[in-house]
């Protein structure tokens, strides 16, 4: 092709509604894409909004149900499992936030604790009721990767 259909093509591309591509890079920072947010008025970086890992795991087992960066998980006693990171963060302050399906009892009364916290690993432990349970559980964790 010439420059001109390539420019042609592009100019097509740009006034399209909908944008594919394979990847995309920052143009003066290749580790930092700015998003424009809501309203207009302010900018968010693409890769810190997005989530670094995520999980659902049965409670016996346990089974990996769907998951995205986690190699594998571990039972480690009644309600507890170790998850492990297929990409490391780069610290243990990363963020997370998960919830369960209750297999029984007081189904307001339940809740996850997360313990032993590192780069690439964290143990997630499933409670209901004030007793650890083998309840199916899901796990979203956001930070920065190493």
């Amino acid at each position: 092709m010439t420059r001109a259909a390539d420019l042609a093509t592009l100019i097509v591309d740009v006034n399209t509604t909908e944008a594919k591509t394979d990847e995309l890079t920052g143009k003066s920072t290749a580790g930092s894409i700015a998003v424009t947010a809501e309203g207009n008025s302010t900018t968010t970086n693409l890769q810190q909004g997005l989530a670094k890992a995520w999980c659902q795991l049965t409670g016996t087992g346990p089974t990996i149900n769907d998951s995205f960066n986690l190699a594998s998980v571990t039972d480690t006693g009644v309600g507890q499992r170790t998850t492990v990171w297929t990409n490391a963060f780069s610290n243990d302050d990363y963020a997370m936030s998960g919830g369960q399906s209750s297999s029984g009892g007081d189904a307001s009364n339940v809740g996850i604790q997360y313990t032993a916290i590192t780069t690439a690993s964290v143990n997630n432990i499933t409670f209901a009721s004030g007793a650890v349970v083998d309840d199916t559980m899901f796990g979203i964790y956001l930070g920065d990767l190493a």
